[in-house]
C-alpha cells in the first residue's frame, strides 16, 4: 500500500501542475496582449480578411506556453510523434495539455481501484486503462478524420482541376477547395493557402499538408504537383486522371471491406470475449480471479493467455489487412 501512497503523491502532484500550466497556457494562447498583436498583423498581411478560427497564428508548434516545461517535454524520447499525433486529429491542443489529461485520469484510477479496496495489481491496470485512453481516442480520433479527407479529395481534385482550366493560379484553386469544400479538407487546404501566402513555397506547404494529412492519395496529389512545379505539364489533366483513379481505388476497397467484414467480426469477438467474462466474473463474485493476480501459476497463466491473445490477433488482422 505504501507503494500506491507514493504514486498517488507523485501523481498529484504532477496533474496540480500540469493543470495549472494549461490554465496558464489557455489564458496566453486565446487572450494575451500578445496573441491579439499577432491576429491583427496576420489579418493585415492577408489579400482578404479571415475568421480569427482561420488564422493559424503560431507557425512553429511549442510543446507548452512554458519555457520550463518546453525544455523538459523537447528532451523526452517520442514526443514528436506525439505532437505529430494531434496535428493530424486537428486537435487545437498542445503536448502538454494532452499529458496533464492522462496523469489526471490516471490519477483518478488509482485512488478509484484504492477507494473499492481492489488489489494493487488490478488498480494498477485500472490506472494504466485511463492512462492511455485519451491516446487512444486521439488515435481513433485521427482515423476518422484522415479517412473523412481520404473520402473528400476527388472531389476538392476535380475542383482544383476545373479552376485550373478556368484559368486560375494554383494558390488561388487551393483557396477556393477551402472556401467551398466541406470540413475537414477544407480546413487543410485553407491553412496551405495561407502557409503560401504568408510567404512558404508551394512545395514547402504541400509538404506540410502530406504531413497533417498522412495517406497515399494525398501525397500522390503532392508528388504530382511538385514534379509539375519544375517540369510543367498539364496539371489539371493530371489531376483529373488522379480523381478517377482514386474513386475507383475505393470501390474495389469497398468490395474487399465487405468480404472481410466477416473476419474482422470474428476478430472482435473473439478478443472482447475473454475481457468481457473475466469483468462480469469480478463483479458477481470479486475475490473469484484473485489467485490468478497472486498465486505465481496464475501469473504465468495469465501472461501466456495474453502473449496468445496477441499473437492471434496480429495473425487475424494480417489476413483481413487487405492493401488496395
Amino acid at each position: 500500500m505504501s507503494l500506491i501512497y507514493a504514486l498517488f503523491v507523485i501523481l498529484g502532484f504532477l496533474a496540480v501542475v500540469l493543470l495549472l500550466e494549461g490554465g496558464f497556457m489557455l489564458w496566453s494562447d486565446t487572450t494575451s496582449p500578445e496573441v491579439k498583436r499577432i491576429q491583427r498583423r496576420l489579418r493585415m498581411m492577408t489579400v482578404g480578411h479571415h475568421r480569427k478560427s482561420d488564422v493559424t497564428l503560431l507557425k512553429e508548434r511549442l510543446f507548452s506556453a512554458t519555457p520550463g516545461i518546453q525544455r523538459v517535454l523537447v528532451r523526452l524520447p517520442q514526443i514528436q510523434q506525439l505532437d505529430r499525433l494531434l496535428l493530424q486529429t486537428g486537435s487545437t491542443q498542445t503536448v502538454a495539455q494532452l499529458l496533464s489529461v492522462c496523469l489526471l485520469l490516471g490519477f483518478a484510477g488509482l485512488m478509484a481501484g484504492t477507494l473499492l479496496k481492489w488489489s494493487p495489481p488490478m488498480t494498477a491496470v485500472l490506472a494504466l486503462a485511463l492512462l492511455v485512453l485519451p491516446l487512444l481516442r486521439l488515435s481513433w480520433l485521427r482515423t476518422r478524420r484522415v479517412n473523412k479527407i481520404g473520402e473528400q479529395l476527388p472531389d476538392a481534385l476535380d475542383m482544383i482541376s476545373r479552376a485550373l482550366r478556368a484559368g486560375h493560379a494554383f494558390p488561388a484553386a487551393l483557396s477556393m477547395v477551402g472556401d467551398q469544400a466541406q470540413e475537414p479538407i477544407a480546413s487543410e487546404f485553407k491553412a496551405t493557402f495561407d502557409e503560401i501566402n504568408f510567404g512558404l513555397s508551394t512545395q514547402t506547404a504541400l509538404l506540410n499538408l502530406s504531413t497533417r494529412v498522412p495517406i497515399p492519395d494525398l501525397r500522390y496529389f503532392v508528388l504530382a504537383v511538385v514534379i509539375q512545379l519544375e517540369t510543367g505539364g498539364n496539371l489539371a489533366e493530371l489531376l483529373s486522371m488522379l480523381a478517377d483513379l482514386i474513386r475507383e481505388r475505393f470501390k474495389l476497397f469497398g468490395r474487399i471491406r465487405v468480404l472481410a467484414a466477416e473476419g474482422k467480426l470474428s476478430a472482435y469477438i473473439l478478443t472482447a470475449l475473454p475481457f468481457g467474462v473475466a469483468g462480469m466474473i469480478q463483479i458477481v463474485n470479486p475475490g473469484y480471479l484473485i489467485i490468478l493476480f497472486t498465486d505465481p501459476v496464475g501469473i504465468r497463466l495469465v501472461i501466456t493467455a495474453v502473449i496468445m491473445m496477441l499473437l492471434g490477433c496480429l495473425a487475424m488482422w494480417r489476413i483481413i489487412d487487405i492493401r488496395v
